[in-house]
């Protein structure tokens, strides 16, 4: 009998003992499922209801609606909470919200840039710290066939270019660099190469929400054309002319008012020219400096359209007190116009003006040089993928000719720019020149240019060009000048 009551109570003591081993270790399951989904859940709640769901379009934390949603889920039963803490021993919860933060992060390229409009064929610009360089290199070989009167010559020749901008990208203000360069060198036939280099640098000082400051400089060398005015006759090589030019403008808002006020510099260094025997003509008695000042105010009609009046005065200041022919060539502009600002967003923009210039030199044998001026550019865009960009310019220009104080240049260009295919842009240009040389015994010399070209993106840093061209002098007494040009390359950009 006492044996049996031992088992017995053997037998209660092994029951209780399993159900207390049962008890704790439900306990500790139902225990550990929070602690864990506290520790390895993503802490976005859309993972929670759907793994696979794109986080907020602003890339925030999840609103209240959402965490509402989450935390109306219905709570788990013993299978579930079995099934999850098996998945999360096994490490599958922690993986799945890293696999959703990888799958949703944005695509961008290798260096963080973006190609506007995403066009494939667009490069992309290399960052370097807050800038964004966009380079490209080009390499061409060209014909040009020279006609003056009944001779011809002509030259086959190789172009090595390079053009790149640099631009900030910061929250305030804004500075860009620009430049771009083309070496020649002749392979073949007799004839001038025609170097250049251009260098320009705009900084944008945002001083306050209705005022701006523009800084810039700048540096230019360009050979002499064979057609200008003051060119060398029978030169082998005309004079080189470096340019240097800095400036500085202040721009505010007075309401509807806006106020523009600016000061330029401007210097012009002549080398010398390499005359037919190899012998070299100093041309430094035409070294100048050039100073302006330029005032405008204008009157918002509307944020599209802005009529003003500009004023300016500036003084040129040779380096030799005279020239080679004993001529005081100093002297003193003043001037003013009226124009219209235009912004109709990207379908037409531009600023047209005509007013009228005065130039007087310190020489009392020169006479004064009065001309109407009309100056501006026009960029419109009919449909997408055509782009007509137009210019007015009107200049004084100095001479270098003994009793002629010089003349007025009037130029008009445009340029017409038209996507046959995504790839594929047609372009079409021309060019009249008017010098104007009332003031003087010169005659008047005219000067016609036209030229057309395409552009094969073969992809987004690859492309190939094709250029002709044809230029035509004309000036009464004088034989008239017929260049044509053709040539073809290829550009590597970044």
């Amino acid at each position: 009998m006492a044996v049996a009551n031992g088992m017995d109570r053997g037998a209660a003591q092994l029951r209780l003992s399993r159900q207390l081993a049962g008890l704790l270790l439900a306990g500790t399951v139902l225990a550990s499922v929070p602690a864990f989904a506290q520790e390895q859940m993503p802490a976005d709640p859309i993972a929670l209801t759907d793994p696979l769901a794109l986080p907020p379009a602003d890339g925030g934390d999840a609103t209240p609606d959402t965490a509402t949603t989450t935390n109306s889920v219905p709570a788990l039963t013993d299978e579930q909470q079995d099934a999850l803490a098996t998945a999360a021993d096994d490490g599958a919860v922690g993986r799945v919200g890293s696999e959703t933060e990888r799958l949703n992060a944005p695509e961008s390229s290798v260096d963080g840039a973006r190609s506007a409009f995403g066009d494939p064929y667009e490069p992309t610009g290399i960052r370097l710290g807050s800038f964004v360089l966009r380079p490209s290199v080009s390499q061409g070989i060209g014909y040009e066939k020279t006609k003056v009167g009944s001779s011809s010559t002509s030259r086959t020749f190789s172009t090595t270019g390079f053009r790149g901008s640099l631009t900030s990208d910061w929250s305030r203000h804004q500075w860009t660099i620009d430049a771009e360069g083309v070496y020649q060198r002749n392979i073949s036939g007799v004839g001038e190469t025609e170097p250049e280099l251009r260098i320009n640098s705009d900084l944008r000082l945002d001083l306050s929400g209705d005022t701006t400051a523009n800084l810039t400089a700048g540096y230019s060398f360009e050979r002499e054309s064979n057609s200008d005015p003051n060119a060398i006759d029978g030169a082998s090589a005309q004079s080189g002319v470096h340019g240097f030019t800095a400036g500085a403008r202040v721009t505010r808002d007075f309401g509807l008012i806006r106020g523009t006020i600016g000061a330029d510099l401007q210097r012009e260094v002549f080398s010398s020219a390499t005359l037919a025997n190899g012998t070299k003509l100093v041309m430094s008695d035409r070294n100048y400096t050039e100073g302006t000042l330029t005032a405008r105010i204008g009157y918002e009609l509307s944020p599209a359209l802005i009529p003003y009046l500009e004023a300016s005065v500036g003084k040129s200041i040779y380096d030799d007190k005279r020239d080679q022919q004993g001529y005081a060539r100093s002297s003193s502009t003043l001037g003013g116009r009226a124009g219209m600002e235009i912004d109709l967003g990207e379908k037409l923009r531009g600023d047209l003006g005509i007013g009228f210039t005065r130039a007087t030199f310190e020489d009392s044998r020169l006479a004064a040089i009065e001309a109407v001026t009309i100056d501006g550019s026009v960029f419109w865009s009919p449909r997408r993928g055509t782009d007509l960009r137009l210019g007015l310019r009107s200049e004084i220009e100095p001479s270098t000719t003994a009793n002629e104080s010089g003349y007025v240049t009037y130029e008009t260009n445009a340029e017409l720019t038209h996507e046959l295919r995504d790839n594929l842009v047609a372009r079409l240009s021309g060019i009249y020149t008017w010098r104007d040389f009332s003031s003087s015994a010169g005659e008047d010399q005219y000067v016609y240019q036209i030229g057309t070209g395409l552009t094969w993106n073969l992809n987004r840093w690859l492309a190939m060009t094709g250029d002709v061209s044809y230029e035509l002098t004309k000036q009464s007494g004088a034989d008239d000048t017929g260049i044509t040009r053709a040539g073809i390359g290829l550009v590597l950009r970044r």
